[in-house]
């Protein structure tokens, strides 16, 4: 099969509103040269439109005209290689999405162990910072979790007591299996990430939580997060001031 006809087929096989990068065309290097001509005739056939360099979409169809993809599938070829995750979305983006500020960031934040992702999609700046954890689609929603405890000090517009709500909801809907899980990812974040996360935990009476973290912890440190006391009853017993 001539490389053309292979990328009109896998084209045609994304759904609309689909982005991507050359590295998910499944081509060959060597086919690079052939697949750019490909794509070129593609877009002036207005199958597919190009957002930036090396990065082009299927355009969704309506009757306003072809609608440009969402900030989920602008960021998604900066996410993956292949089909596998390498990055994930933090900061402000995500702790919006999760009700505990109102801002609305000018740059989105992918948390990344692999590489720097610095660039500007569209209209769209991206930046990237050093995950704690390598992200796989099965574990981000127990990172986004400790991301929010990291940053909770730093989160703009944050009212303590309905973050502290946020937070303990997403935890009660973990299966202790889970929460077990989200107790072994929390040991590669910072120690004050361990405290937060077992104050949470052992306010639900989740205590097995309690040896694995208080233990990774420092007895003679203190932690700060602003006045917690009146949300949280167990703060003090985990050093939180």
């Amino acid at each position: 099969m001539s490389t053309a006809k292979q990328i009109k087929e896998k084209v045609s096989s994304f759904d609309e509103g689909t982005t991507f990068k050359y590295d998910q065309l499944g081509i060959d290097n060597s086919e690079y040269g052939a697949a750019t001509k490909a794509i070129e005739r593609l877009i002036s056939n207005d199958v597919v439109k190009r957002i930036s360099k090396g990065l082009f979409y299927k355009p969704k169809k309506s009757l306003f005209g072809d609608l440009k993809p969402n900030e989920e599938q602008l960021l998604k070829p900066y996410m993956y290689e292949g089909n596998n995750r390498i990055a994930y979305i933090t900061g402000l983006s995500l702790y919006n999405r999760m009700g505990l500020t109102t801002q609305v960031p000018k740059t989105v934040t992918l948390a990344c162990n692999k590489k720097r992702i610095n660039t500007e999609i569209d209209s769209l700046k991206v930046k990237s910072v050093k995950s704690y954890v390598d992200p796989t689609d099965e574990n981000i929603r127990f990172l986004e979790i400790l991301d929010a405890i990291k940053d909770f000090k730093k989160i703009p517009d944050l009212d303590i007591d309905s973050a502290i709500g946020h937070l303990q909801d997403r935890i009660r809907d973990l299966s202790n299996t889970d929460r077990n899980k989200l107790i072994t990812f929390a040991l590669q974040y910072p120690p004050r990430v361990r405290a937060l996360l077992g104050a949470l935990l052992t306010d639900q009476e989740f205590n097995s939580a309690f040896p694995k973290l208080k233990n990774s912890l420092n007895p003679l440190s203190s932690y700060e997060f602003g006045s917690l006391s009146s949300s949280l009853s167990t703060a003090q017993n985990w050093n939180i001031v």
